[in-house]
């Protein structure tokens, strides 16, 4: 069965959405079989990886109100090689119309059922807030992958993060975990940036991914081109990082890490 992981952060801007397509693409190109589900009304999951949401019909908001299937309503992108379950504006109801919805937390997991023997992994991209959608993608996922910039204000926001998880585990979903934190836009000639990992390693150990995926402009051009960074330019630093950790997950999944004992909350860094 598949490996569902949620991508996810409270705080916006911080990658989610490149992140969730690039390690879908990097996970295509190692031989993994992926569905993305596109979570956020905005649909640029969906757009980034070469489907049209224009009109996309049935879409996630079908399936989770369970008007549609997730076999009938997902999209196969050629361009990046892996299975879309696509988003529009449509879905900016959903939040609304699921509050009356019997398991509403847990639509999209129900749903997912189905096809979990169709793919390796499915990926799960979330808005950048936590209402009933994140709380789906949550409720849905083995575990969480946290894209982070090595800044002052996106340790404030991997604190409500982890929080965030630890009640979800609590008390709708006991299987899910921080699976691990992916440094983005990272820039090292930034002494901030290089304070905030050490930091991060410091006090999560090993769910600190070895991959870094660097500021790279090849990675923000894709999205015009409706393509991952990964596929529109496989020789940019960029598109390698996340080649890199698309083998990392792989070897994650089969060997998982432990979490740290007692992790305490990351500590303010110092500017």
């Amino acid at each position: 069965m598949a490996s569902v992981f949620c991508v996810a952060n409270q705080k916006g801007g911080v990658g989610k959405t490149t992140t969730c397509v690039n390690l879908a693409a990097g996970l295509a190109q190692v031989g993994q079989r992926v569905l993305l589900v596109d979570l956020d009304p905005q649909g640029n999951a969906t757009m980034g990886s070469g489907v049209d949401k224009r009109g996309l019909q049935p879409s996630v908001y079908q399936v989770l109100l369970g008007m549609s299937s997730v076999a009938e309503a997902r999209r196969h992108s050629d361009k990046a090689g892996y299975d879309v379950l696509g988003a529009n504006r449509e879905l900016a109801g959903a939040e609304v119309e699921l509050v009356d919805q019997e398991r509403r937390e847990h639509r999209l997991k129900d749903a997912l059922h189905a096809v979990r023997h169709d793919y390796d992994f499915v990926l799960i991209d979330s808005p950048p807030a936590l209402g009933l959608l994140t709380l789906n993608g949550l409720c849905a996922a083995q575990g969480v992958v946290v894209p982070m910039q090595c800044e002052y204000f996106a340790l404030e926001g991997l604190t409500d993060l982890v929080n965030t998880v630890r009640q979800v585990h609590a008390r709708l979903n006991p299987d899910l975990t921080l699976i691990g934190l992916l440094r983005v836009m990272f820039d090292p000639r930034i002494t901030l940036q290089q304070q905030v990992s050490e930091q991060l390693k410091t006090h999560f150990g090993p769910k600190v991914f070895n991959a870094v995926i660097p500021r790279n402009v090849r990675l923000a051009e894709a999205p015009s081109y409706g393509q991952p960074g990964v596929v529109f330019d496989r020789s940019s630093r960029g598109a390698q990082a996340y080649v890199e950790f698309a083998q990392e997950m792989v070897q994650r999944v089969s060997t998982p890490v432990p979490a740290p004992a007692n992790a305490p909350s990351p500590a303010t860094a110092e500017d």
